[in-house]
């Protein structure tokens, strides 16, 4: 039997996931404290940037947290509505598609 031998070249051509970010919405209700505590816990952000956010969360009506792939964007969104929820805070966050 013979022996064949092939040389078989394999390009894997990898898309880069979508990023999505992670926006919190301002209210009238949810103290600037607590947005700027699950900023610090949830999003891993310094105290001057989570001021920093949290200011324009409060002038703008929202800002972003941080871009993520889906899944972490879903879960911190999910995060920081069970946190607002277990506090007894109205606090929105979404995600949009990046871009």
């Amino acid at each position: 039997m013979p022996n064949i031998k092939e040389d078989i070249a394999i390009e894997l051509e990898l898309d880069k996931p979508a990023m999505y970010r992670v926006l919190l919405h301002n209210d009238d209700y949810t103290p600037m404290d607590f947005v700027i505590d699950i900023l610090i816990k949830l999003f891993h952000k310094s105290l001057d940037e989570a001021n920093d956010i949290m200011w324009q969360v409060h002038e703008n009506g929202r800002a972003t947290c941080g871009i993520y792939v889906l899944e972490i964007a879903q879960t911190k969104v999910h995060q920081v509505k069970s946190l607002a929820k277990a506090n007894g805070f109205p606090l929105k966050a979404t995600y949009e598609l990046e871009g």
